[in-house]
């Protein structure tokens, strides 16, 4: 199993940058794909990055797509979130999730960070 904790939420005006840090548990944290989501008030929670295991893919919402960067690091068992040009509209609860590779559904996942954009 693995435990994540998300740190690094606030409030920011638009245009601004967040960066999101989750730190994750255990020995086997480089055996897990990496991701984030978010949900935003009265909206389900939808995908917004992931890292493979080495942390050589990435995927992104096309919505993200440069602006958002997902990274990992692998000897401090943690992953990163740069958001850039922040929107209004990207105000949401952030979420860390965890999945075994080779499982189709994240099954581990952090409590959240909030992230406020102000227009």
């Amino acid at each position: 199993q693995v435990q994540l904790v998300e740190s690094g939420g606030g409030l920011v005006q638009a245009g601004g940058s967040l960066r999101l840090s989750c730190a994750a548990s255990g020995r086997t944290f480089s055996t897990y794909d990496m991701g984030w989501f978010r949900q935003a008030p009265g909206k389900e929670r939808e995908f917004v990055a992931r890292v493979t295991t080495s942390g050589g893919s990435t995927y992104y919402a096309d919505s993200m797509k440069g602006r958002f960067t997902i990274s990992r690091d692998n000897a401090k068992n943690m992953v990163y979130l740069q958001m850039d040009s922040l929107k209004p509209e990207d105000t949401a609860v952030y979420y860390c999730a965890a999945k075994l590779v080779g499982r189709s559904v994240f099954n581990y996942w952090g409590q959240g960070t909030q992230v406020t954009v102000s227009s």
